[in-house]
């Protein structure tokens, strides 16, 4: 049997076609791989399978599309700087346009006719999403829930007006809302927030950090009592919180929320925010994942945020806003039926059925490497442009998605964003160096294709530039490299890498050749 490529469904890319693998009897997560329906209620598994900021794997296959429709903000954080008429940077608060709830609604059914990986849509900001009576982020959830009812619901919020509006939400048939929550006492909270509105009045210091935490944690509550499920986005901040995002999780998970997203903070003095025009650094990567991994246990951590904009379009790690502004929009001939909802149709389908012999075809790939049990985990940088697949040329890669990979399976642990090493043709030196400094915590980096020149730099640099798994599957290529790793290592053939500490690279892709 062979599994018809998800790329070649709707034009998405070159894939090859995968034969299945022989049942190995066990397909969850258990094994290493992404969460899957055996880890969760079934209930639960409905909510999350095609939701990509909910689901890791759903990640790798479904779009999210954000519209820009509440401009007001009720806090003020110190690393936030809203931007209107911004295109040249890639995190929250920022947008190109803002718009009415019918400009949006327009523009989703527009969105959704063209791009059948859509599953998601949300509210985001620029500003808060139940701020200004969030009669803008209402009226557009009402007509979608009408026009485009397989397209999932759902909206960010820093949570001081959400115990008012839980009810809404349920009505409303939302059942996925994202609270930032940045700390659990309001001695840290004052370093992060200079001020809010609240009961018509403006609150400052421990005061105003005070009612914001409790009116986070009643809102979390709610949520849990409605059978809503809660993301909660902290930022790292070092030295303000750092340390305290641990009290963060154990706070949160105690009151049912479902992930946790710890997210580093982008201050880049560029953006006009607080912490980055006094020069408040943001983590190296190394202590992002140690915090991460201090805070993983029984409540699920989210690791593959892209801290989109305000107005993203498209899968995780890619933005297609150019290609549906509103005037663009208002010129197309939008299907007002649902937009595409045959299409969309027929890609989950072909998803659902890849999905099951992905589960099958990783178990089998970790049965491989279970005698190594006791081999050291080693990252991995992949090139991809989704589909689960390593099908991304090097010089074309806006980011890497990091892999840690031992005997227990192939993990997901995060992103690097980078600038493109060829443009026009020809390569970027001056660049180059600064991908090798985003991945240099990696043994290799998979790719589709690479050519001479940065091979020879990444190898110089400690780091194997990988081609020969070009199109195949990302965690079972994982695997088969880390048998082979382990098998020179213990042959003495090669020695272990010792990686330096990466850096997390701010904002998003630029054009050096612009």
């Amino acid at each position: 049997m062979n599994v018809i490529s998800l790329d070649s469904i709707f034009g998405l890319g070159e894939m090859k076609s995968q034969p299945a693998p022989e049942a190995s009897g066990c397909t969850t997560s258990s094994c290493g791989s992404s969460d899957g329906p055996s880890d969760m209620a079934p209930e639960v598994w409905e909510k999350v399978k095609n939701h990509p900021c909910y689901s890791e794997e759903a990640h790798h296959y479904y779009a999210r599309m954000h519209v820009a429709v509440a401009p007001a903000c009720n806090i003020q954080c110190n690393y936030c700087n809203r931007k209107y008429d911004c295109a040249n940077e890639s995190r929250p608060g920022v947008v190109s346009e803002k718009l009415t709830a019918e400009q949006a609604v327009r523009k989703v059914l527009a969105v959704a006719a063209e791009i059948p990986q859509l599953s998601v849509v949300g509210i985001a900001g620029p500003g808060d999403s139940l701020a200004a009576g969030a009669k803008q982020t209402i009226q557009t959830f009402e007509q979608l829930s009408q026009l485009a009812p397989d397209i999932k619901l759902c909206l960010s919020t820093n949570g001081l007006a959400l115990p008012g509006y839980v009810d809404r939400l349920k009505g409303l048939n939302i059942d996925h809302v994202t609270i930032t929550i940045n700390m659990v006492d309001p001695e840290v909270g004052q370093h992060i927030y200079p001020w809010i509105f609240h009961d018509h009045k403006r609150w400052t210091g421990i005061e105003a950090s005070r009612i914001l935490h409790e009116r986070q944690m009643l809102g979390l509550e709610m949520l849990r009592d409605a059978g809503i499920l809660a993301k909660i986005n902290s930022v790292m901040i070092p030295g303000i919180n750092d340390e305290h995002l641990l009290d963060v999780n154990r706070e949160v998970k105690a009151r049912g929320a479902f992930l946790h997203n710890i997210m580093p903070l982008i201050s880049d003095a560029a953006h006009g925010t607080h912490f980055g025009l006094t020069g408040q650094r943001g983590p190296t990567a190394k202590e992002l994942k140690a915090l991460q991994d201090k805070c993983e246990g029984d409540m699920k951590l989210m690791r593959h945020c892209r801290q989109c904009r305000a107005d993203a379009v498209g899968l995780l790690g890619e933005d297609r806003g150019d290609e549906f502004t509103a005037e663009k929009v208002m010129q197309m001939d939008v299907d007002l039926d649902g937009g595409g909802f045959t299409k969309r149709e027929t890609y989950r389908e072909h998803v659902e059925a890849e999905r099951a012999l992905r589960h099958e075809s990783k178990a089998a790939a970790i049965a491989e490497v279970a005698h190594m049990a006791g081999e050291k985990p080693i990252l991995i940088a992949v090139a991809t442009k989704g589909g689960e697949r390593i099908n991304e040329h090097f010089g074309h890669a806006k980011e890497f998605q990091i892999y840690e990979v031992n005997a227990k399976g192939a993990k997901f642990v995060g992103h690097r964003r980078v600038d493109l090493y060829c443009e026009g043709g020809s390569g970027d030196e001056d660049g180059l160096g600064t991908i090798i400094q985003a991945i240099n915590d990696c043994v290799a980096v998979f790719v589709a294709k690479i050519g001479g020149c940065p091979s020879k730099s990444l190898e110089e640099a400690g780091i194997d530039p990988v081609d020969r798994f070009a199109f195949e599957y990302i965690e079972e290529s994982a695997l088969a490299y880390y048998a082979d790793y382990s098998a020179q290592l213990s042959s003495g053939s090669i020695v272990e890498k010792i990686g330096a500490d990466a850096v997390i690279r701010q904002g998003a892709y630029t054009s050096k050749r612009a």
